[in-house]
Formats: C-alpha cells, sequence, structure tokens
C-alpha cells in the first residue's frame, strides 16, 4: 500500500488478488473504505500503520505516505486503551470494543470516540482499527445520561423530604382542626385540602427512594429469574393485552446485582413497553446478550468498567417522541396522562447503583431500552441455582 500522486489511497493486494476480490459487484475496495466516514486503520505487528482510509487521514493530520510504516504510537499515546484493546485482539483472535475513549496528542487535535478492533483472518497479528466519533453532547445525551438524571434526582428527593413534607404535615393538621368547626359545606373544602397534601405526600414518599444513600446489598443474581418474574407480575396484569417474546442467551453469566432492584428496574421498563404498543398486536421482546470485551468510561474518572451483561425491552409502538429523548430520564418527564414521570427517573438511578448504563434507541415502530450490567465473580466452590 503505497500514496498515489494525486494523494488518494493506493491499496495493494497479494498477487493474483484483485481490488475486486470478493465484491460480486465489482466495486473496488478502495472506494468502499474511502467513502467511510469512520476512520479505518490497519497496524502490523510491531502496531506500524500499514493502511489507512481518508477519513483516518483527516483523523490523524496526516496522509498516507506519512502514516506508512510509522508506529501507531507517534500519533496517539503509548498508554491509550486503543493499545490494550490490540493486545486483547491478538490474544484472543476476537472483534473488542471500547466505548468513551479520549484520544489527544501533540499531533493530533482531541477526538472522543469508540473503538472497534478486529483481526485479519488471514494475519492474526494483524489489526483493523476502526474509530467512531462521538461528540460531548453525545456523550452526555446517549452513554452517560442516566447518571446525570440520577444524580439529579438524588438531590430533589432530598430537599423535597425536608423542604416540602414538613409543612404539609402542619397544612394538612390545620385544615383537620378547620373541619371540625366549619359548615358543612365548608367541609368539603377542608377534606379537599387533606386529600390533595396526602396526595404531595406519597409522591413524596416515592421520591424518597432516590435519596437512600445505603450501600446496595448484592449478590450474583440469574436475570433470567429476574426477568420470569417480571414476565408473570407483567401477564397476569398490566400486559394482559401484549405478546411477550423470550430471546434469551442460556449460557449467560449471573449479574453482580441486587434480586428486587433488578426486577424494579425491568418491571418499569416492561410497563412503560406494554403502555406504548397499540391495543391490537402489541409486543414486546426480551432478549439476553453477552458482549465481548466492551467497557465504558465511568464520569469524572480515568476508570473503566467492563459491562459485557446486556439485557433488552423492545417494544413495537410508536416510539419516542423527539422532543422528549435529550430529558426521558429526568424526572417529571412523561407523556402519559396520569404519569408521575418517575419510572424512567427511578431506573436510571437504581441501574447508575448497579454501575451499569441504560441506553435507548427509537424509531416508529420499534423502540429498544438497552442495560448494561457487570458480571459477578463466583467462588469456583459455589454453584448457582438454575
Amino acid at each position: 500500500m503505497s500514496g498515489s500522486a494525486s494523494g488518494k489511497l493506493a491499496v495493494s493486494f497479494p498477487p493474483g488478488q484483485s481490488s475486486q476480490a470478493g465484491l460480486a459487484t465489482g466495486i473496488g475496495a478502495e472506494s468502499v473504505l474511502n467513502s467511510l466516514e469512520s476512520a479505518v486503520l490497519v497496524v502490523d505487528a510491531q502496531t506500524q500503520v500499514t493502511f489507512a482510509n481518508n477519513a483516518a487521514e483527516q483523523f490523524l493530520g496526516a496522509s498516507l505516505a506519512q502514516l506508512q510504516n510509522v508506529p501507531l504510537t507517534d500519533f496517539i499515546p503509548s498508554d491509550s486503551p486503543v493499545f490494550a484493546l490490540i493486545a486483547l485482539v491478538r490474544a484472543e483472535g476476537i472483534t473488542a470494543s471500547e466505548y468513551g475513549v479520549v484520544l489527544e496528542s501533540p499531533r493530533i487535535r482531541k477526538h472522543y470516540v469508540n473503538v472497534q478492533a478486529t483481526a485479519l483472518p488471514d494475519r492474526p497479528d494483524h489489526v483493523v482499527l476502526t474509530f467512531f466519533e462521538r461528540s460531548i453532547a453525545d456523550k452526555i445525551d446517549r452513554q452517560l445520561t442516566h447518571r446525570n438524571a440520577a444524580r439529579s434526582v438524588t438531590a430533589m428527593a432530598a430537599m423535597l423530604a425536608h423542604e416540602v413534607k414538613n409543612p404539609l404535615s402542619g397544612i394538612r393538621g390545620a385544615a383537620q382542626l378547620l373541619e371540625q368547626s366549619a359548615e358543612p359545606e365548608d367541609q368539603t373544602l377542608t377534606r379537599l385540602i387533606c386529600e390533595e397534601t396526602d396526595r404531595i405526600c406519597a409522591l413524596v414518599d416515592r421520591m424518597e427512594v432516590f435519596s437512600d444513600g445505603r450501600p446496595l446489598e448484592r449478590a450474583p443474581i440469574n436475570i433470567h429469574q429476574v426477568l420470569e418474574r417480571v414476565k408473570k407480575i407483567a401477564v397476569n396484569g398490566f400486559a394482559r393485552h401484549v405478546r411477550i417474546v423470550e430471546h434469551y442467551d442460556p449460557s449467560l453469566p449471573p449479574v453482580d446485582g441486587n434480586f428486587d432492584q433488578l426486577v424494579q428496574i425491568f418491571l418499569n421498563l416492561v410497563k412503560n413497553a406494554a403502555e406504548a404498543v397499540p391495543e391490537k398486536g402489541g409486543e414486546i421482546t426480551l432478549t439476553t446478550a453477552y458482549q465481548h470485551s466492551v467497557r465504558f468510561a465511568i464520569a469524572g474518572s480515568d476508570t473503566r468498567t467492563h459491562l459485557p451483561l446486556v439485557v433488552s425491552v423492545q417494544d413495537n409502538g410508536p416510539g419516542i417522541p423527539l422532543e422528549m429523548r435529550d430529558h426521558l430520564f429526568d424526572a417529571f418527564v412523561t407523556s402519559k396522562r396520569k404519569g408521575s414521570g418517575l419510572g424512567l427517573a427511578l431506573v436510571a438511578k437504581m441501574v447508575d447503583d448497579h454501575g451499569g448504563v441504560v441506553e435507548f434507541d427509537s424509531v416508529p415502530g420499534r423502540t429498544v431500552f438497552r442495560v448494561m450490567l457487570p458480571m459477578a465473580t463466583i467462588p469456583t466452590n459455589i454453584q448457582l441455582e438454575t
């Protein structure tokens, strides 16, 4: 591979193999790779660059001629997670991903990216790197929105408990005293005051769960037992009219979590899905999967956490309105007429307590919430119930 006089990529292939090999349509590999917005690099056994598409040239601020046979450490700091990812792919021969990687050096501007690394089948020591640029706004709104939402709701809950609930008790007491001496026609108003203060107190009680700062009691949990409990509650209550489809990975390892809170997380998500689907033909799909080597950045630190267990709740409803998506996990945000807007905020808080991540994708006819959770470490002398 070498740089052409025009500055475009020139891709060389082994003898007898053309750039159209494997492409029945006759479209050249160079055209396909250069049409991608994502930066694609290939590094050899010495982690020297052997190939770069046009986006990679822009990403690293150098032409292919300047990149070829140059160590990747000349452009990316040697302590970057990218190099640990390369080592993992070489050792395991798998495709691995790293989410939320910050790349910055004197030679390149600051980038916030997701990185995918794949081994070349015919050259295991060569690794293909693909960099997907992500903006800071995307970081906040997508990957870690629930963390900020959970923290804001926790602060609000503490404020409500101290500043709202106590005065309400005084108002209710005063209304009860007035009711004793009020005329019959006025007692309707005093009862209304009592009922409304009770309603607000009940809302504050629901909020108090957010300010519970006690450490989460964790144990190795079979996530399928959690989902079976959720399904049993759903089909015997709010989801009688909905078809629930299960796509489970039976080999999934246990979750490091709290059974009751996990039930609450997925009960809220399934309830939202049941309320979103049409009256006829409504369908919810529950899926469990293991994602290899996917790690997420922890906000405010250099720590990265491995979240291999993914539980998805998908519905065939109309989708989430665009104007709500940026604030979906905030408290009191709801499209339901009688909803309090606390369900997803509670999900955000509980997932955050587990050290997990919740994300969603939504288009008309398909909305998916994905909860990514940590795996439990099981001593060899302990067996889980199945």
